[in-house]
């Protein structure tokens, strides 16, 4: 896991960048795959119910007591559990608004689909949810980092449980990524000006 942060570190941050792209789109791909193999039509289009005040109310909620949970440990725990190797950070740290928005969407929206719609859908909540934790390898050798995203798996995939709607659990995993991504961004320009 060192050595991977530390590959990581060497490269661009436009090589990052196109890595987290590919990977996205790799997601992405193997959900319409699997999807086309395990659904009919008709269980498809339900994953895609679309009701406003679910979405707000348990999307938005959601990902605002997740927030709240990550801001605090931010605060109060030591820096290092946090720490994951500097990718958020060479992801986000130099990206614009529009581009984090841009990629927080894809992210939420590729790995909702497969992990909530492809795999928790036909698998169960226990399958998705360590498949999930167990993609972002990056944080196996972080326990602290390990437990919040099975965690939060966990917790994105009872909310869809609860709704029966992907479009709940998008919603929330994309606030939060955006939130979160903002935060680095917005960290990394007052360390800027404070340098200036």
């Amino acid at each position: 896991m060192k050595r991977q942060s530390e590959q990581i570190r060497a490269m661009s941050d436009r090589e990052v960048l196109i890595h987290l792209y590919i990977t996205q789109l790799l997601l992405l791909g193997i959900a319409f795959i699997i999807g086309l193999i395990l659904f009919d039509w008709s269980s498809f289009e339900r994953l895609w119910h679309i009701h406003i005040p679910t979405i707000v109310g348990y999307g938005g909620g959601s990902a605002l007591l997740v927030l709240i949970v990550d801001f605090l440990f931010m605060r109060y725990l030591p820096k290092e559990w946090y720490d994951d190797g500097g990718v958020n950070e060479k992801i986000f740290q130099k990206c614009s608004i529009p581009h984090i928005f841009l990629l927080c969407l894809l992210i939420a929206f590729s790995e909702e689909l497969l992990f909530r719609g492809v795999i928790q859908t036909n698998f169960g909540l226990i399958a998705a949810s360590v498949i999930f934790a167990l993609l972002h390898v990056r944080y196996l050798a972080k326990c602290f980092l390990f437990i919040m995203v099975m965690l939060l798996s966990f917790f994105l995939g009872y909310i869809y449980e609860i709704t029966g709607s992907l479009w709940v659990t998008i919603v929330s995993h994309f606030l939060i990524d955006f939130v979160l991504a903002v935060n680095i961004r917005l960290d990394y320009l007052q360390k800027k000006r404070q340098e200036d």
